[in-house]
């Protein structure tokens, strides 16, 4: 017998994805605001999404496998993308696209999920900045 994944709701109002795009982009004081206001899966997501693998841990105990596929997918996870599509996650789909800098996702979300397409576009510049720590030669990891 398959067990069907269960996960909660990704619902919220257009200043705490602008408050979450903040977290991602850095801003420790929003990020804890996020957690301690009733968003512990978007204060923990920003922590997964910077590679702290406890982080990834708790999303998926707290049924949030959804906002794991999404970081998954920006890291190019093609499972994860797929998952994505077929379970119905066209938005979190398109973010992690975006978020790899496919720009038709970009276009998509612009079209048909505003709010998203910021938040994206923050996923994309913090990627990118891991990226380029982790091929710096000069920087040490912080594990």
């Amino acid at each position: 017998m398959v067990q069907k994944i269960q996960y909660k709701p990704l619902i919220y109002p257009a200043k705490i994805i602008l408050a979450w795009g903040e977290a991602i982009s850095g801003n420790s004081e929003i990020r804890d605001w996020l957690g301690k206001n009733g968003y512990p899966e978007l204060y923990t997501f920003v922590f997964a999404l910077n590679l702290k693998e406890t982080a990834r841990e708790w999303l998926m105990k707290n049924k949030y496998p959804h906002l794991m596929a999404l970081i998954q997918g920006v890291e190019r996870n093609e499972k994860a993308l797929n998952w994505l599509q077929k379970n119905g996650f066209d938005t979190l789909y398109h973010i992690a696209k975006a978020g790899d800098g496919e720009s038709s996702s970009l276009v998509w979300l612009k079209i048909n999920q505003r709010d998203f397409a910021h938040l994206a576009l923050k996923i994309k510049e913090r990627k990118d900045q891991i990226q380029m720590d982790h091929d710096d030669v000069h920087k040490m990891s912080p594990e």
